[in-house]
């Protein structure tokens, strides 16, 4: 499912048009996105959890020629799932 998908499906649940789902969907993402640049996390009962996590900055290895190169310090977005999704997905 791509985002026009998800915003259809959505008008359609919720009884909204199109453009109010885009409005709605584009909020939401929005809100989760800012609430994570801020290092915060977005946490929906049932669904899951969004997190940012940091990871080290580290020495790796160039593959073609084996020179050591310096990996910098950085913020990754992850998602959690919830015990509800889980059992959603596996039922």
């Amino acid at each position: 499912m791509n985002k026009n998908e998800l915003i259809a499906a959505v008008a359609g649940k919720a009884d909204l048009t199109k453009e109010q789902a885009a409005a709605a969907v584009d909020a939401t993402i929005e809100i989760i996105s800012d609430t994570m640049k801020d290092g915060g996390e977005v946490r929906l009962l049932g669904f899951g959890n969004f997190v940012v996590t940091h990871r080290k900055a580290t020495t790796g290895r160039n593959p073609q020629t084996g020179a050591a190169i310096d990996i910098k310090a950085t913020n990754v977005p992850k998602f959690k799932p919830g015990k509800g999704l889980k059992e959603k997905v596996n039922s």
